[in-house]
């Protein structure tokens, strides 16, 4: 059947992490395959918008022909006052990466209003897309959603942009915006419990939290680390792609994932993974191509490394593990599809769509 629906997503379209990759992606990919998807841009607000800027996301999501499914992205769905969202009239598909109420860093009461604002919203969707079957657990179990309404449309991943050409001494690479959940902090405690090994090591990912952002160079410092780990903010896909082709393990020690996209790319390039046993991660991580280790423990991680830099023998077989894995990823054309089924289900439910949309110009992803 001809399927026609909007995704709105909040700031800029081109922001680096792998949430807005995620709907990006996906955005695409649908229009791809011939879902005629309008995208609908709101303020960057989200997940912490003012009464106003809420109002404002309304009035736009309000544009949308109300017979065609509106996919919303998660900081919208999340945080949006259910009792605004309650105003739109398209049927919703939320999108969840994570649940906005278990990110780091949150007070009691805002960990409490995000909770209880999307549980409730999680009622008013007719349908609501996950990376995960971590996610969906959550969901299911922690917020009280609908099993049935809940679909894993797990993120797509490209093939690999380069021929790997591992340097000595080995590379550690980690990626991941500069945030607490990300662990940078913990990588850096471990990483100076391994001084005695030959490495270096490049962190990799845009400023987030500006107080964690600027901890971070002193606690290498601190560590005696800087004349081996370089923290280089965010960097074109060139140079990232540069990195992966050299690197002989990729390292994150996350404190929670609702998926990871950062783990299937090190996958496709065949690169062994020493990570965090939390959230999605052992779910995204295959058995033989990573370590994972408890999160927040800079000593087991320190270990874990250890144990793969040591033993060239078991860091080969783990990437060839690592390779085999990323093979039999799906594409992103693969989770556009599955999201497509959804649209078709939901629109199936609503009366005959018609043309009616606004649209706006779609930047094309980098490669």
């Amino acid at each position: 059947m001809s399927v026609q629906a909007a995704f709105a997503i909040p700031g800029d379209l081109d922001t680096v992490t792998g949430g807005y990759l995620y709907e990006k992606r996906l955005l695409l990919g649908l229009r791809e395959i011939g879902v005629d998807t309008a995208y609908v841009p709101l303020t960057g607000s989200f997940p912490d918008p003012s009464e106003a800027e809420a109002d404002a996301a309304v009035a736009a999501l309000l544009q949308v022909d109300p017979r065609h499914p509106l996919i919303l992205d998660g900081f919208v769905f999340g945080a949006m006052p259910t009792a605004a969202l309650a105003r739109v009239r398209a049927p919703i598909v939320g999108v969840v990466h994570h649940p906005l109420a278990h990110e780091e860093g949150l007070t009691p009461e805002r960990r409490e209003y995000l909770f209880t604002n999307e549980r409730d919203n999680l009622r008013l969707a007719a349908a609501v897309l996950v990376p995960s079957p971590h996610t969906a657990r959550i969901l299911i179990d922690e917020y009280g959603a609908d099993p049935g309404a809940i679909t894993v449309a797990r993120p797509g991943t490209d093939p690999a942009r380069g021929v790997r050409r591992v340097s000595e001494p080995p590379l550690i690479l980690s990626v991941g915006i500069q945030h607490p959940r990300k662990g940078h902090d913990v990588l850096l405690r471990a990483l100076a419990r391994v001084t005695d090994l030959d490495w270096r090591a490049e962190i990799v990912g845009t400023p987030w939290d500006q107080q964690f952002s600027a901890s971070l160079p002193a606690l290498r410092d601190d560590l005696e680390l800087a004349d081996r780990v370089r923290i280089a903010g965010g960097i074109g896909n060139d140079e990232l792609d540069a990195l992966w082709s050299q690197a002989s393990l990729f390292a994150l020690a996350t404190r929670y994932e609702g998926y990871g996209l950062v783990f299937d790319e090190a996958l496709a390039w065949g690169v062994p993974i020493v990570s965090c046993r939390t959230g999605a991660v052992p779910e995204t991580v295959p058995t033989g191509a990573g370590v994972l280790v408890p999160p927040a423990d800079p000593e087991a991680f320190a270990a874990a490394l250890r144990s793969v830099l040591a033993d060239r023998e078991d860091r080969e077989r783990m990437t060839r593990a690592a390779r085999a894995a990323g093979a039999a990823l799906p594409s992103w054309l693969d989770t556009a599809r599955t999201a497509e089924q959804v649209l078709e289900a939901v629109t199936r439910r609503s009366p005959t769509p018609r043309s009616a949309f606004i649209d706006f110009e779609v930047p094309k992803p980098e490669h």
